[in-house]
């Protein structure tokens, strides 16, 4: 879902967990997600990270029954932090890409995405290249929106790229913005919200084939057993409890 530059940064630890009673001794799976990609990955009130990412580790921790711990680390720097075996996974709404696949592997999805357009409700907008032609466009930098923004639409639109998604929202919402262009769920979730009311989604879905893995360093000795547990939640229903937590619909 997300196209990172791969630059470096310290992982802030966000608190150890246990995944289960029966974790084995010694044995520990460190994850690291972003904490500010709601409702996938969001620190709480209390200062706790949340979100679908999360209750996903968690689930996979518990069924592999392993020690799980969580941690939060800044976007633009969380492949490098797992280069460097600051943690062993990445569970963070990451797009499964071939850029990626040169330096970190993956396992199989555990959701798929599609990009959205984004604007104030009764605006007339057409989301054709043509329609868009001389709008502020925005969306988060490093990451598949804003990718594919730049790609197709950078030569008609007026780029404009966010650190995250929440200052995306604060610029559309102040009328920076004339359009965002942004995964679809966590749109959805922004909709919801009092600063989102008046904004609504335009035009058609952009399907471009996009699936969320968890990443991992070449050769990791978790990877096959992430996919088993995994394939494990799908089938007794956990994966489908968390689903309905954020969704009303199926995004796996």
């Amino acid at each position: 879902m997300k196209f990172r530059k791969l630059i470096g940064a310290v992982a802030l630890m966000a608190g150890t967990l246990m995944a289960g009673s029966q974790a084995m001794a010694g044995d520990k799976l460190r994850i690291a997600t972003e904490g500010a990609y709601a409702p996938f990955n969001m620190v709480n009130a209390q200062g706790q990270l949340e979100g679908f990412d999360v209750d996903i580790a968690r689930a996979l921790c518990a069924e592999m029954k392993v020690e799980c711990e969580i941690v939060a680390q800044d976007w633009d720097g969380i492949i490098p932090g797992l280069r460097a075996k600051k943690y062993d996974a990445i569970v963070a709404s990451m797009s499964i890409t071939k850029e990626r696949q040169r330096v970190v592997e993956f396992t199989e999805r555990y959701y798929s995405n599609v990009l959205a357009f984004v604007a104030a409700k009764g605006s007339n907008i057409d989301t054709s290249k043509d329609g868009l032609k001389g709008l502020n466009v925005g969306a988060q930098r490093a990451t598949i929106a804003g990718q594919y923004l730049e790609d197709n639409l950078g030569d008609v639109v007026n780029v404009k790229l966010y650190d995250t998604q929440d200052n995306a929202y604060l610029d559309l919402g102040a009328g920076r913005l004339d359009v965002l262009l942004s995964d679809k769920f966590p749109a959805y979730d922004w909709l919801k919200t009092d600063a989102g009311n008046g904004f609504e989604f335009k035009g058609a879905d952009i399907d471009i084939n996009d699936e969320i893995g968890i990443a991992l360093r070449k050769g990791s000795k978790w990877r096959t057993r992430l996919n088993d547990a995994l394939q494990a939640i799908v089938a007794n229903g956990t994966y489908e409890k968390i689903n309905a937590k954020y969704f009303p619909f199926s995004i796996y």
